[in-house]
């Protein structure tokens, strides 16, 4: 992966991206945890957060690609998923203490990491097929069930081209903005169902914007002390934040 240059002045950068998309998914989960389902805020804040999922897909599957050690990488995705469940739970329990309804995102990541393992190691067209659909099913327990490794998939398709990675961002928010129609059918009159599936898209479509049109790719070089506060930071906030959420949630009684 490149690191900065001259012709990348002025772009955003992967930790840049990155810290953008923590506060989007900040702003949804409080969204879905504190705010009246239907609210202005509600609907503004959960769609700004839709900017996140596919976001991280996008840089799991390029972070395979440049990582110096593919095992390392596994492994802390395991592991932290593993460490997020319990503030997931408490997070997104409702009124109860603790509840299981699905496993986090970092799961889904970890399961998109799986995909992308069979990829790079599976050579055998039929058993890869069969491998990754497994792991998609897998998925259907977790946070962005089905929809993250799609995610994954298209970007592995797209590789480096500029013209496909905005098909990938055009393709996902489309079917993005139907699964919420459909969802929703019965459920409200149909030109608010349209407008709120066309808002739901958008955190889809900004991303698109801000990966395609103005990713200038590393900032910090690879092994400094920046590179290394900013890659165990998302691993280290995704729980954190969980935790403190849940725990507020109890001490209101949400």
């Amino acid at each position: 992966m490149k690191q900065r240059d001259l012709k990348d002045e002025g772009k955003l950068h992967r930790e840049t991206i990155k810290y953008m998309a923590v506060a989007a998914m900040v702003l949804n989960h409080f969204a879905y945890i504190f705010l009246i389902q239907g609210s202005f805020l509600y609907e503004v804040f959960t769609d700004i957060g839709y900017f996140t999922a596919i976001t991280m897909c996008f840089f799991l599957v390029e972070g395979y690609g440049y990582t110096s050690s593919k095992r390392r990488y596994g492994v802390r995705l395991g592991v932290f998923a593993l460490v997020s469940q319990m503030p997931y739970m408490m997070a997104f329990s409702g009124e109860g203490l603790m509840e299981f309804h699905s496993l986090n995102m970092i799961f889904s990541l970890f399961i998109c990491y799986l995909i992308l393992v069979a990829f790079d190691r599976i050579y055998d067209v039929n058993l890869r097929f069969f491998v990754v659909s497994a792991l998609a099913l897998v998925s259907l327990i977790c946070d962005w069930s089905l929809f993250a490794p799609a995610f994954v998939l298209l970007f592995i398709w797209a590789g480096e081209s500029k013209e496909r990675r905005g098909m990938v961002f055009q393709v996902s928010a489309a079917v993005f903005c139907v699964f919420n129609f459909v969802s929703r059918l019965g459920q409200c009159p149909v030109l608010d169902n349209i407008l709120y599936s066309i808002g739901n898209s958008a955190g889809i479509i900004l991303a698109g914007v801000v990966i395609v049109y103005c990713y200038g790719g590393e900032c910090a070089p690879k092994g400094s002390r920046s590179a290394k506060f900013s890659k165990w930071f998302f691993y280290i906030f995704y729980p954190t934040h969980l935790l403190v959420l849940g725990l507020i949630r109890m001490a209101l009684k949400y």
